[in-house]
């Protein structure tokens, strides 16, 4: 998700993503900051992938209404 540039600060990226892990558990993973820097991360751990996609959409709907605009999804949730 990206953001645009406001008065005096750059534009902004957002990037949530969705991953299973070693020990069969589902971890979404968290990456924000302004663009051109590496930003932060965040890993938050599931015991299912539904709980996780349920996590992965709730943080996607908060950024949009923040201000984020939807860029690229890759898979079957927009």
């Amino acid at each position: 998700m990206q953001k645009t540039a406001e008065a005096n600060s750059p534009p902004k990226f957002y990037q949530v993503l969705l991953q299973q892990d070693l020990l069969e558990g589902w971890v979404v993973i968290k990456e924000w900051g302004n663009q051109g820097s590496s930003g932060r991360v965040k890993r938050e751990h599931f015991d299912t992938r539904d709980a996780a996609e349920q996590a992965l959409m709730q943080t996607r709907d908060a950024q949009v209404s923040r201000g984020y605009h939807v860029v690229f999804v890759q898979g079957t949730y927009v």
